[in-house]
C-alpha cells in the first residue's frame, strides 16, 4: 500500500470524523411549529385548567400535570401486578403512576434493586400517565375528570394480565364517566374512557393522554440520562409513517417565557402513530388506536420544571342518553426488541422504529437480527459477537482474499519501492512515475488493499451502536469477571486482570485509563500483529503515526463497551489469521511478525522460468 493509498485512508477516516463533529456541533433543524398550537398550563396556585375542545377536535388548552402539593401517599391506590410489572395506580386523577420491572435491576450488584420506570408526585423524579376529557360543548371544565379528580373502584381489586379494573366518577350533573384499564403479559396497557350521557342536552368533549415528567434542578435536568451524542433521550413523535426525534434540550426550548404559558410542538395525525419519551433503555408511549386521527404535541413548562407529551383525540359528540367509548394504549418498560416487533405485526405504526438505530440504520438493524438469532442458539452475548464477526468475516472474503493477495504483493515490492525513493530523492513526480510503473510490472492495484478497511468503517460503527443502545447488550454476561458487555472492561493490573475479588479502576476516571484491562491489551496486540502484515507506508511520518496507532486505540476504546472490544479483537485475529493464510497460499512465506525473508519470497512466476 503506497503513500496514495495511506492517504485515502486517512482522508477517508478525517472526512468521517469532520461529518461526524459537523453534526453533533450543527444538528438538523427541527421542524417549524405549526400555527394551531395546543398551549398546555396550569395555574400559579396549584389548580390544573382543564382541556377546552371545539367541535373540530382542536385543543384551546390541556393540563400540564398533577398538582404538585398533592399528598399522593394519602391517595388511594390499586396494586398492578403482572410476570414482569409492579406497582400501583392513584385514585386521584386515575394516574399510572408507580411502576416497577421485575425483569431488570439498576445493576448487576447483588441485591440491587428493580429498575422504577414511573413513579408519583412527589418523588424526587415524577413520572406518570394521566387521561382526561377535554370539555367541549355544553361542558363545563369541572363537569369532566381531570388530573386531580377523585375516582372510585367500580370492578376488580389487582390490575393484572387477566383482571382489569374499572373506575368510574359521576360529576352530578348528569354525566357519569368511567375508565376500564388492562394490562397483558409484558407492557401494554389498554385505557377504555367512556361518558354515559343522563341529560337532557347533547354534550361534547375529547378524550386525551398525557405522559408528564418533573425535571430536577435550575434547568429541569432529568437524573440517570445519558447525554451521549449518538444516544437519542427525548420525545418520538411516530405522526403518519414519519419519525420526530426532539431532545429533552430542544423540548425546552419551546418555553417562551418562564412567567407565560409554554409554547407546545403539536403533530397533527392523520393515519395513525404515537408519541411518548424515550431513554437509553426503557420507553413510555401514547398510542391511540390503528390508524387514528389526533394531535400529538411535546412541551416544557417551565415555571413547574414539567416535560409534557399528549395525544388530543377528536371530540365527540353524546346524545342524551347514550354513552361513548374510546380506546387508546399506553406503552410502559423496557425497549426489548421482540416485544416491540409484536406491538408492531399488531398494528403499531413502525414500532420498532423506537429503538435508536441510528444514521447507519439499513446496517444497524440486520446486524442485531442476526446477533439477536446467534444469541438464541448460543446462549450467550460474548460469544455470539465472536460468531457475528465470523460470519461477517465470510461474507467480506472474497473482497479480503483480492486485498489481502494485492497487500501481500506490496509488501514484497517494499525494498524496490524503498530503493526508488533513495534514488527519486526529493524529486516526488519521479518517485510516483517509478511507482506506477512498478505496478504495471508487476500487476499490482495499490488501491485494493483500502475496500476492506473501508468496509470496516460503517460496520463497526453499526456493530457499536447495537451494543450500546439495545437492551439485549445490557448487563450481558460472558464468562468470568465479564458480566455485562454493555458496560467497560471490569478488569486491570489493579486486581491482576479479575484473579482478585474486586472491582478495577471506576470508568472514566484517570486510573481506569492508566491500568487499562486485558480486553483492550489484547485489542493493542491483535492491532500491532495485523499491521506487521500490511506493508509499512514509505512516508516517515505516515510510518510514525501508523505504528503508534494500535496502543493510541488500546487506551482510547479501553472506556469502550467490552462488548464491543471483544468484538475489534475477534475481527483483527480472524484478520490477522485469514492475511498470513492467504500471503502462505501465494508462494510468500512471513514470519508471525509479517517479515518476508530474504529466500523466503514468492515462488517464480511461471511465465518468468
Amino acid at each position: 500500500m503506497d503513500d496514495q493509498n495511506k492517504n485515502l485512508i486517512l482522508a477517508t477516516a478525517l472526512s468521517f470524523l469532520v461529518i461526524l463533529v459537523w453534526f453533533v456541533l450543527f444538528p438538523p433543524p427541527e421542524p417549524a411549529t405549526t400555527p394551531d398550537q395546543a398551549e398546555i398550563t396550569a395555574t400559579e396556585g396549584g389548580e390544573i385548567q382543564t382541556p377546552s375542545a371545539q367541535d373540530t377536535g382542536s385543543v384551546g388548552e390541556a393540563t400540564a400535570a398533577a398538582e404538585e402539593t398533592l399528598p399522593e401517599a394519602a391517595a388511594p391506590r390499586v396494586q398492578i401486578d403482572t410476570p414482569r410489572l409492579t406497582g400501583s395506580l392513584s385514585l386521584s386523577g386515575g394516574r399510572i403512576d408507580e411502576l416497577f420491572l421485575k425483569d431488570y435491576k439498576v445493576s448487576i450488584d447483588e441485591g440491587a434493586p428493580i429498575v422504577e420506570l414511573l413513579s408519583p408526585v412527589g418523588s424526587d423524579s415524577a413520572y406518570y400517565a394521566l387521561y382526561g376529557w377535554a370539555p367541549g360543548t355544553g361542558v363545563a371544565g369541572a363537569d369532566v375528570p381531570g388530573p386531580n379528580t377523585p375516582w372510585s373502584v367500580e370492578q376488580g381489586e389487582v390490575l393484572g394480565v387477566d383482571t382489569p379494573i374499572t373506575l368510574k366518577w359521576d360529576n352530578e350533573n348528569g354525566l357519569t364517566f368511567r375508565r376500564m384499564i388492562s394490562v397483558d403479559e409484558n407492557y401494554m396497557f389498554s385505557v377504555t374512557q367512556s361518558v354515559e350521557n343522563n341529560t337532557q342536552a347533547e354534550v361534547g368533549m375529547a378524550p386525551y393522554g398525557i405522559l408528564a415528567r418533573h425535571g430536577i434542578g435550575e434547568d429541569g435536568d432529568l437524573p440517570g440520562l445519558k447525554n451521549f451524542f449518538i444516544l437519542h433521550e427525548g420525545v418520538m413523535v411516530m405522526a403518519d409513517g414519519v419519525l420526530d426525534e426532539i431532545d429533552y434540550g430542544d423540548v425546552r426550548d419551546f418555553d417562551i417565557d418562564p412567567n407565560e404559558r409554554a409554547q407546545a410542538e403539536v403533530f397533527q395525525v392523520s393515519e395513525g402513530g404515537w408519541v411518548g419519551f424515550t431513554d437509553h433503555y426503557w420507553m413510555t408511549t401514547l398510542i391511540p388506536e390503528e390508524g387514528a386521527t389526533f394531535k400529538a404535541a411535546a412541551k416544557y413548562d417551565a415555571r413547574r420544571k414539567i416535560y409534557q407529551t399528549e395525544t388530543v383525540l377528536p371530540t365527540l359528540t353524546v346524545a342524551p342518553g347514550a354513552t361513548e367509548e374510546v380506546t387508546t394504549r399506553l406503552f410502559a418498560g423496557a425497549k426489548e426488541w421482540e416485544t416491540i416487533r409484536e406491538y408492531q405485526a399488531e398494528g403499531v405504526q413502525k414500532f420498532i422504529d423506537s429503538i435508536d438505530w441510528g444514521w447507519f440504520y439499513f446496517l444497524t438493524k440486520p446486524i442485531f437480527w442476526l446477533l439477536h438469532n446467534i444469541n438464541a442458539l448460543i446462549g450467550n452475548m460474548g460469544w455470539s459477537i465472536i460468531g457475528l464477526t465470523l460470519i461477517i468475516k465470510a461474507i467480506l472474503f472474497p473482497l479480503a482474499f483480492k486485498s489481502y493477495v494485492s497487500m501481500a504483493k506490496m509488501k514484497e515490492l517494499q525494498p524496490q519501492m524503498e530503493a526508488l525513493k533513495e534514488a527519486a530523492g526529493d524529486d516526488r513526480q519521479k518517485m510516483q512515475q517509478g511507482m506506477m510503473e512498478l505496478y504495471k510490472k508487476e500487476k499490482v492495484n495499490p488501491a485494493a488493499g483500502c475496500l476492506p478497511i473501508l468496509m470496516q468503517i460503517p460496520i463497526f460503527f453499526s456493530l457499536y451502536k447495537v451494543i450500546f443502545v439495545t437492551i439485549e447488550l445490557r448487563q450481558a454476561p460472558w464468562f468470568g469477571p465479564f458480566q455485562d458487555l454493555s458496560a467497560p472492561d471490569p478488569t486491570s493490573i489493579m486486581n491482576l486482570f479479575g484473579l482478585l475479588p474486586f472491582a478495577g479502576p471506576q470508568p472514566d476516571t484517570l486510573m481506569a485509563l492508566i491500568f487499562i484491562g486485558i480486553l483492550p491489551l489484547l485489542l493493542g496486540i491483535s492491532m500491532w500483529l495485523q499491521q506487521k502484515l500490511n506493508p509499512a507506508p514509505t512516508d516517515a511520518t505516515q510510518a510514525m503515526i501508523f505504528a503508534w496507532m494500535p496502543w493510541v486505540f488500546m487506551f482510547m476504546l479501553g472506556s469502550f463497551a467490552s462488548g464491543l472490544v471483544v468484538y475489534w479483537i475477534a475481527n483483527n485475529t480472524i484478520t490477522f489469521t485469514q492475511q498470513y493464510l492467504i500471503m502462505r497460499s501465494q508462494g510468500y512465506k512471513p514470519d508471525v511478525f509479517g517479515n518476508i525473508k530474504s529466500g523466503f519470497k514468492r515462488a517464480a512466476k511461471t511465465d518468468d522460468k
